[in-house]
Protein backbone atom coordinates (compact mmCIF):
# COMPACT_ATOMS: atom_id res chain seq x y z
CA UNK A 1 0.00 0.00 0.00
CA UNK A 2 1.28 3.48 -0.95
CA UNK A 3 1.09 6.61 0.58
CA UNK A 4 -1.29 8.04 -1.59
CA UNK A 5 -5.38 7.63 -0.68
CA UNK A 6 -6.85 4.28 -0.79
CA UNK A 7 -8.53 3.39 -3.41
CA UNK A 8 -11.89 1.61 -2.65
CA UNK A 9 -14.29 -0.11 -4.73
CA UNK A 10 -17.61 -1.24 -3.67
CA UNK A 11 -19.05 -4.16 -5.58
CA UNK A 12 -22.30 -6.09 -6.71
CA UNK A 13 -24.27 -7.76 -9.15
CA UNK A 14 -27.79 -8.01 -7.69
CA UNK A 15 -30.74 -5.79 -7.19
CA UNK A 16 -30.33 -6.01 -3.38
CA UNK A 17 -26.68 -5.94 -3.59
CA UNK A 18 -26.82 -2.40 -5.38
CA UNK A 19 -28.92 -1.18 -2.88
CA UNK A 20 -26.65 -1.97 -0.38
CA UNK A 21 -23.68 -0.82 -2.45
CA UNK A 22 -25.21 2.92 -3.16
CA UNK A 23 -26.33 3.04 1.15
CA UNK A 24 -22.54 2.55 1.61
CA UNK A 25 -21.37 4.31 -0.92
CA UNK A 26 -22.96 7.67 0.82
CA UNK A 27 -21.14 7.23 3.62
CA UNK A 28 -17.87 6.85 1.59
CA UNK A 29 -18.10 9.70 -1.11
CA UNK A 30 -14.15 9.14 -1.77
CA UNK A 31 -15.23 4.90 -2.93
CA UNK A 32 -15.78 3.71 -6.51
CA UNK A 33 -18.92 1.89 -7.32
CA UNK A 34 -18.77 -1.18 -9.74
CA UNK A 35 -22.36 -2.82 -10.20
CA UNK A 36 -24.22 -4.71 -13.76
CA UNK A 37 -25.48 -2.22 -15.62
CA UNK A 38 -29.14 -3.10 -15.54
CA UNK A 39 -28.59 -1.92 -11.88
CA UNK A 40 -27.03 1.46 -12.68
CA UNK A 41 -30.34 3.30 -11.61
CA UNK A 42 -29.96 2.71 -8.29
CA UNK A 43 -26.53 4.70 -8.14
CA UNK A 44 -28.09 7.81 -9.32
CA UNK A 45 -27.49 11.01 -7.49
CA UNK A 46 -24.26 9.52 -6.07
CA UNK A 47 -21.33 11.29 -5.48
CA UNK A 48 -19.26 8.35 -6.44
CA UNK A 49 -17.12 7.37 -9.70
CA UNK A 50 -19.79 4.83 -11.00
CA UNK A 51 -18.71 1.88 -13.46
CA UNK A 52 -21.09 -0.28 -14.87
CA UNK A 53 -20.56 -3.87 -17.01
CA UNK A 54 -22.40 -5.78 -19.43
CA UNK A 55 -20.91 -9.16 -19.99
CA UNK A 56 -19.59 -11.10 -17.62
CA UNK A 57 -18.75 -10.56 -13.98
CA UNK A 58 -15.70 -13.01 -14.13
CA UNK A 59 -13.93 -10.60 -16.43
CA UNK A 60 -14.16 -7.65 -14.48
CA UNK A 61 -11.14 -8.93 -11.53
CA UNK A 62 -8.73 -8.33 -12.98
CA UNK A 63 -9.34 -4.61 -13.46
CA UNK A 64 -10.79 -4.63 -10.29
CA UNK A 65 -7.64 -5.78 -8.71
CA UNK A 66 -5.13 -3.78 -10.75
CA UNK A 67 -6.99 -0.80 -10.12
CA UNK A 68 -7.73 -0.96 -6.22
CA UNK A 69 -6.67 -1.37 -3.02
CA UNK A 70 -9.48 -2.67 -0.94
CA UNK A 71 -12.51 -4.22 -2.98
CA UNK A 72 -15.69 -4.76 -1.06
CA UNK A 73 -17.95 -6.99 -2.24
CA UNK A 74 -21.73 -7.24 -1.56
CA UNK A 75 -21.72 -10.92 -3.25
CA UNK A 76 -21.83 -14.70 -1.95
CA UNK A 77 -18.55 -15.46 -0.03
CA UNK A 78 -18.05 -18.54 -2.08
CA UNK A 79 -18.74 -16.53 -5.49
CA UNK A 80 -15.67 -14.29 -3.92
CA UNK A 81 -13.36 -17.27 -3.83
CA UNK A 82 -13.89 -18.30 -6.82
CA UNK A 83 -13.80 -15.17 -8.75
CA UNK A 84 -10.66 -14.16 -7.45
CA UNK A 85 -8.76 -17.44 -6.81
CA UNK A 86 -6.98 -16.71 -10.43
CA UNK A 87 -5.98 -13.25 -9.78
CA UNK A 88 -4.35 -14.28 -6.34
CA UNK A 89 -0.28 -13.50 -6.69
CA UNK A 90 1.21 -12.90 -3.01
CA UNK A 91 -0.14 -10.57 0.12
CA UNK A 92 2.22 -7.97 -0.75
CA UNK A 93 0.77 -7.74 -3.84
CA UNK A 94 -3.12 -8.91 -3.22
CA UNK A 95 -5.30 -5.87 -2.55
CA UNK A 96 -7.70 -6.38 0.32
CA UNK A 97 -10.79 -8.31 0.03
CA UNK A 98 -14.07 -7.97 1.66
CA UNK A 99 -17.74 -9.37 1.65
CA UNK A 100 -20.71 -8.42 2.91
CA UNK A 101 -23.50 -10.63 3.63
CA UNK A 102 -26.87 -10.20 2.13
CA UNK A 103 -28.94 -9.28 5.20
CA UNK A 104 -25.79 -6.62 5.92
CA UNK A 105 -24.95 -8.19 9.30
CA UNK A 106 -21.14 -9.22 9.13
CA UNK A 107 -17.93 -7.82 7.30
CA UNK A 108 -15.67 -10.53 6.52
CA UNK A 109 -12.06 -9.99 5.50
CA UNK A 110 -10.84 -12.41 2.71
CA UNK A 111 -7.69 -11.60 1.56
CA UNK A 112 -4.76 -9.76 2.55
CA UNK A 113 -6.25 -8.57 5.90
CA UNK A 114 -2.83 -7.24 7.48
CA UNK A 115 -0.81 -6.19 4.89
CA UNK A 116 -3.49 -4.90 2.28
CA UNK A 117 -5.54 -3.61 5.14
CA UNK A 118 -8.90 -5.65 5.01
CA UNK A 119 -9.31 -5.64 8.48
CA UNK A 120 -9.30 -2.05 8.65
CA UNK A 121 -11.26 -1.71 5.92
CA UNK A 122 -13.97 -4.53 7.34
CA UNK A 123 -14.01 -2.53 10.94
CA UNK A 124 -14.48 0.69 9.33
CA UNK A 125 -17.23 -0.91 6.66
CA UNK A 126 -18.97 -2.39 9.73
CA UNK A 127 -19.31 0.64 11.94
CA UNK A 128 -20.93 2.29 9.17
CA UNK A 129 -23.34 0.10 8.39
CA UNK A 130 -24.08 -1.35 11.87
CA UNK A 131 -22.77 -4.99 11.16
CA UNK A 132 -20.15 -6.85 12.81
CA UNK A 133 -16.72 -7.39 11.55
CA UNK A 134 -15.61 -11.14 11.07
CA UNK A 135 -11.78 -11.06 11.60
CA UNK A 136 -9.96 -14.27 11.51
CA UNK A 137 -6.17 -13.33 11.78
CA UNK A 138 -4.27 -14.71 14.93
CA UNK A 139 -3.61 -11.47 16.40
CA UNK A 140 -6.82 -9.28 16.10
CA UNK A 141 -8.42 -12.56 17.31
CA UNK A 142 -5.76 -12.90 20.19
CA UNK A 143 -5.72 -8.90 20.77
CA UNK A 144 -1.32 -8.95 20.11
CA UNK A 145 0.57 -7.91 18.53
CA UNK A 146 0.85 -7.91 14.38
CA UNK A 147 4.42 -8.62 13.33
CA UNK A 148 3.88 -7.94 9.76
CA UNK A 149 2.76 -4.36 10.14
CA UNK A 150 3.55 -3.22 13.56
CA UNK A 151 3.94 0.85 13.61
CA UNK A 152 2.54 1.11 10.30
CA UNK A 153 0.49 4.05 11.20
CA UNK A 154 3.52 5.69 12.61
CA UNK A 155 5.98 5.41 9.11
CA UNK A 156 7.45 2.54 10.54
CA UNK A 157 9.14 0.04 7.73
CA UNK A 158 10.00 -3.87 8.84
CA UNK A 159 13.41 -5.03 7.40
CA UNK A 160 13.62 -9.02 8.03
CA UNK A 161 13.41 -11.82 5.73
CA UNK A 162 9.89 -13.28 5.23
CA UNK A 163 10.86 -16.03 6.67
CA UNK A 164 11.48 -14.58 10.62
CA UNK A 165 8.25 -12.67 9.98
CA UNK A 166 6.34 -15.76 9.55
CA UNK A 167 8.43 -17.37 12.61
CA UNK A 168 8.24 -14.43 14.66
CA UNK A 169 4.57 -14.06 14.32
CA UNK A 170 3.83 -17.36 15.12
CA UNK A 171 5.63 -17.47 18.50
CA UNK A 172 3.30 -14.18 19.34
CA UNK A 173 0.04 -15.23 18.38
CA UNK A 174 1.69 -18.82 20.10
CA UNK A 175 1.82 -16.71 23.21
CA UNK A 176 5.41 -17.38 23.98
CA UNK A 177 7.91 -15.14 25.42
CA UNK A 178 8.47 -12.25 23.38
CA UNK A 179 11.10 -8.86 23.76
CA UNK A 180 10.15 -5.67 22.64
CA UNK A 181 13.28 -3.55 22.32
CA UNK A 182 12.70 -0.17 22.00
CA UNK A 183 15.59 2.31 21.04
CA UNK A 184 13.64 4.84 18.40
CA UNK A 185 10.25 5.91 16.90
CA UNK A 186 6.99 7.02 19.33
CA UNK A 187 6.01 4.81 22.26
CA UNK A 188 2.42 4.79 21.42
CA UNK A 189 2.47 1.66 19.03
CA UNK A 190 0.05 -0.36 21.45
CA UNK A 191 -3.25 1.16 20.93
CA UNK A 192 -5.54 -1.92 21.70
CA UNK A 193 -7.67 -1.03 24.75
CA UNK A 194 -6.39 -4.34 26.27
CA UNK A 195 -3.43 -4.30 27.96
CA UNK A 196 -0.05 -5.42 26.10
CA UNK A 197 0.10 -9.29 26.81
CA UNK A 198 1.79 -10.78 29.42
CA UNK A 199 4.11 -12.85 26.90
CA UNK A 200 5.30 -9.45 25.71
CA UNK A 201 8.45 -8.14 27.61
CA UNK A 202 9.66 -4.62 27.22
CA UNK A 203 13.18 -3.14 26.98
CA UNK A 204 14.58 0.35 26.29
CA UNK A 205 18.22 -1.29 24.91
CA UNK A 206 18.92 -4.52 22.67
CA UNK A 207 22.14 -5.23 25.44
CA UNK A 208 19.36 -5.53 28.21
CA UNK A 209 17.70 -8.42 26.65
CA UNK A 210 18.62 -12.22 27.91
CA UNK A 211 18.43 -13.94 24.78
CA UNK A 212 18.13 -17.39 26.55
CA UNK A 213 15.04 -16.32 27.88
CA UNK A 214 13.07 -15.13 24.32
CA UNK A 215 11.85 -16.98 21.63
CA UNK A 216 11.86 -14.17 19.27
CA UNK A 217 12.92 -10.24 19.80
CA UNK A 218 10.98 -6.88 18.04
CA UNK A 219 13.74 -4.68 17.61
CA UNK A 220 12.80 -1.14 17.19
CA UNK A 221 15.80 0.93 16.63
CA UNK A 222 17.75 3.51 14.04
CA UNK A 223 21.39 1.07 14.87
CA UNK A 224 22.76 -0.70 12.08
CA UNK A 225 22.56 -4.51 12.25
CA UNK A 226 25.44 -6.51 11.66
CA UNK A 227 25.17 -9.53 9.83
CA UNK A 228 26.92 -11.59 12.94
CA UNK A 229 23.12 -10.05 14.96
CA UNK A 230 21.15 -11.36 12.31
CA UNK A 231 23.11 -15.12 12.13
CA UNK A 232 23.34 -14.56 16.20
CA UNK A 233 19.23 -14.63 16.18
CA UNK A 234 18.74 -16.99 13.31
CA UNK A 235 14.98 -16.53 12.10
CA UNK A 236 14.26 -14.87 15.52
CA UNK A 237 14.75 -11.37 14.98
CA UNK A 238 12.49 -8.99 13.20
CA UNK A 239 13.49 -4.94 13.07
CA UNK A 240 11.53 -2.03 12.75
CA UNK A 241 13.01 1.10 11.18
CA UNK A 242 11.06 4.43 12.83
CA UNK A 243 11.30 7.64 10.39
CA UNK A 244 14.64 9.60 11.52
CA UNK A 245 13.33 12.86 13.10
CA UNK A 246 14.31 15.92 10.76
CA UNK A 247 17.30 17.88 12.44
CA UNK A 248 16.13 21.31 14.03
Amino acid sequence: MSDNPVRVVIVAITKHGAQQTAQLARALPFASVCVAAKFAEAMQGLPNPVQTYAGAFKDEIGGLFERFDQIVFFVSLGAVVRLIAPHLKSKDEDPGVLVVDDAGQFVIPVLSGHVGGANAMAEQVAALIGATPVLTTASDVGKTIPVDILGRELGWTVEAPKLNITRVSAHVVNGEPIAVVQEAGSPNWWTRPSPLPANIQRFERFDDVDLSRFKAVLWITHAEVDDARWQQLHERLVVYRPPIPAAA
